[in-house]
């Protein structure tokens, strides 16, 4: 992935730190701020928590990063794509995209409720397929979506 044509095509300056920023994101996937500022220090020894903020703000409002929230954790921030949803593993924590279309169940929602929905994050929270084969003792749960509008 081209950063620099990413950040110019969304009208951003191009800096080292957000080519730094938007590399970490890529080779994570998903990261939250903690993690992201940790690691970006490593790369850049005077950036500070602001500065940092201040760019990933920058690249949000520009739609160049998105913030996937999930319930009772830290936010973690990707580089944005086409619509998709996150699987969370209640067990080892793996956080993975699923790709659907996500087009119809915005439709059918938007039209029982007559909201015009903007943004949509979908995160779906169960145990992943490794997690359940190294169980010693199936789990029960009830599956619950945060369709986040």
């Amino acid at each position: 992935m081209n950063y620099e044509n990413l950040l110019r095509g969304h009208g951003l300056k191009v800096t080292p730190q957000r080519l730094g920023i938007l590399s970490l994101m890529d080779q994570k996937g998903h990261i939250n701020v903690d993690d992201l500022y940790l690691q970006i220090k490593e790369k850049f020894a005077s950036i500070s928590l602001a500065t940092m903020y201040k760019n990933i703000n920058a690249m949000m409002a520009s739609s160049v990063i998105t913030e996937v929230k999930i319930p009772k954790q830290k936010s973690r921030f990707e580089i944005a794509k086409e619509s998709h949803g996150h699987l969370l593993c209640q067990e080892c924590g793996e956080f993975s995209d699923i790709e659907f279309d996500i087009g119809k169940i915005v439709s059918d929602i938007s039209t029982k409720s007559n909201y015009q929905l903007f943004e949509t994050s979908l995160v779906l929270s169960g145990i992943c397929p490794l997690c359940q084969h190294s169980s010693a003792s199936p789990v029960s749960f009830l599956p619950v979506a945060h369709i986040h509008t």
